[in-house]
Formats: C-alpha cells, structure tokens, sequence
C-alpha cells in the first residue's frame, strides 16, 4: 500500500484526506517512481476549489511535480529505467504528494547529482515557468526585467535568470521578502500602495519586460510602467494581461531540460525554504495557499 493525499471534493482545504492506496501502476507514457520530493505550488489549491474544471475522478490525488527514483516504465517509455533518478511533472489526473506516483515520461528528464532530490521537485512546474516567462520576450543585457511576485518561487528563479543573462532586475514583492529578493542580484520594490510610482522613481523611462507572478489589480496597477504593453506576460492571469495590451505566457516543451541544466550549472538556486512531511502535507498546502510563503515549498515522504 501506498498513501497519498488526495481532495475529496471541491472546494477548501477540508477536502483534504491522506489516504492509503495501491501502488500505482504505470499506463502508456508513463512512469512509476518512489517519491523523493513533491513540490507544493498555488496551482493544487486551484486545482481543489476547481478553478481548472470540475472533471477530475475524485478522490482526486493532489500535486503536480516530483522527483524520485524509478521503479516501473509504461509501454512505449525508452528513455528511463528502473532504478534512474529523474524529476517531472504528473501523469494526466495524477497526484505526487505521495510515497510513489505516476509521471507523464515526455514531462520527465533525468535528475543530475548535482541538484538534490528537494531542489529537483521544484524544477518542472515553477523551474520551467520562470524559464518561459524570461524568455518569451528576447532581451538583450542592460535591459530591465520587472517582476511582479518576486519573491515566491517562479519569481526567484525569474530574478536569479534575468540577473544571470545581465539584465537590470527589479523584484516587487512584500517587505518581509525584502533580503530574499535582494539576494538575487535584483533590486527590491515593496508592493502596495503607490508601487507604479515607486517603479517610475528607478526606471524613469519605463521597463523593458513586465513579468506577472500576482494578476489581477497588481497586474493592472503594474502594467503602465512597461515601455510596450505587448511585453507584459503573465503566469496567472491572461485575461487581465490580454486585457492591458500583454499575453499569456508560452510554455515550451524544451523548458524542463534547459532549466534543469542551467541549475546544475550552479547559477540558479531554487530557493527552497521549507521541507514538510507526507503526514503533514495539508500543512504544507496551507502555507503556500496562505500566500506568505518565500521561495518554494516541499513535501518529502
């Protein structure tokens, strides 16, 4: 047996069960691992109160990404074998909060030693989000890099990018993420209150690339400081961003092996900063749902 959390309904976080299962076993294109590492992202939460649909099989097993050590391959899978360590996201209504899941082997790559299995299960959702949104709009160095919800995970991964690739950074994020922020090479804004004019007071002329982390009202209070409204790109919010003249951001199928060797390379940290267990993988939720949280969140079974 193997347990998992799982939501029983949509809705909140009452929802919410760990549970004993079988050992799920892999479909087509998919692999079956012994978890190592879940990442917790603000994604899960939407995903239980049914912001993305309400069509899943419920009790439906929470968690979009992981790493961990392989212990089957579905049919049609080459590239991996049992005993291979690896980091992906979650097969098609898959969960990984979990002692073993299911990935989908084309969202999978092999985890280099380099990167721990914690720092791993961050890669393929925030990793390869922070690696898009950075690169969907070409700049070049000296240019400047906006971020709104800099000091989450996509938004330090983001930051860690654009100062690596020498743009000018400028991270937006609360108070208390102040010295997170700042150690990325970008410079801090606080949110709030007056932030467009804050921007304004370092970057005169306006900002190169708005990246959104936030949406909604922040989006819009933000947005007029990018120099072209084409270059305001969001993570979360597309109708706002499309709203305002910008655009959703484009994911890519290359993401997850470029990122994940830029983070071998040492010059990306992804900011972990909190490690739950499986038992205590609804607190987890809870701290990244209460939206406080500072880099990224996991859950290690």
């Amino acid at each position: 047996m193997s347990k998992v959390l799982v939501f029983t309904d949509y809705g909140g976080p009452e929802n919410q069960e760990l549970i004993e299962r079988e050992v799920p076993q892999p479909g087509p294109g998919e692999i079956a691992i012994e978890v190592k590492a879940a990442g917790v992202n603000p994604a899960d939460a939407k995903m239980r109160q049914g912001l993305f649909g309400t069509k899943r099989r419920l009790p439906s097993p929470m968690g979009l990404e992981a790493s961990g050590v392989v212990i089957a391959v579905g049919e049609g899978v080459e590239d991996f074998a049992v005993g291979d360590e690896v980091l992906g996201s979650a097969a098609k209504g898959q969960g990984t909060f979990a002692e073993h899941a299911l990935l989908d082997a084309s969202k999978t790559v092999a985890k280099p030693e380099e990167i721990s299995f914690a720092d791993a299960a961050a890669i393929p959702v925030a990793g390869t989000a922070a690696y898009d949104v950075t690169h969907q709009v070409q700049l070049g160095p000296g240019q400047t890099l906006l971020i709104l919800g800099a000091g989450g995970g996509v938004g330090l991964m983001a930051a860690q990018i654009g100062t690596a690739r020498r743009f000018r950074v400028i991270g937006v994020a609360s108070a208390s993420k102040r010295e997170l922020v700042e150690s990325t090479g970008a410079t801090f804004v606080e949110s709030g209150d007056g932030v467009a004019d804050r921007v304004r007071g370092l970057a005169p002329e306006g900002v190169d690339l708005v990246v959104d982390l936030v949406g909604g009202q922040a989006l819009r209070d933000i947005a007029p400081v990018a120099k072209d409204p084409r270059n305001v790109i969001t993570t979360v919010d597309p109708a706002t961003a499309e709203e305002l003249g910008g655009s959703g951001v484009k994911r890519t199928q290359e993401a997850l092996e470029r990122i994940t060797a830029v983070i071998q390379r040492g010059p990306i940290d992804p900011h972990v900063v909190q490690c739950f267990s499986l038992a205590d993988a609804q607190e987890a939720m809870a701290a990244v749902e209460g939206g406080h949280t500072a880099g990224k969140v996991v859950i290690q079974p």
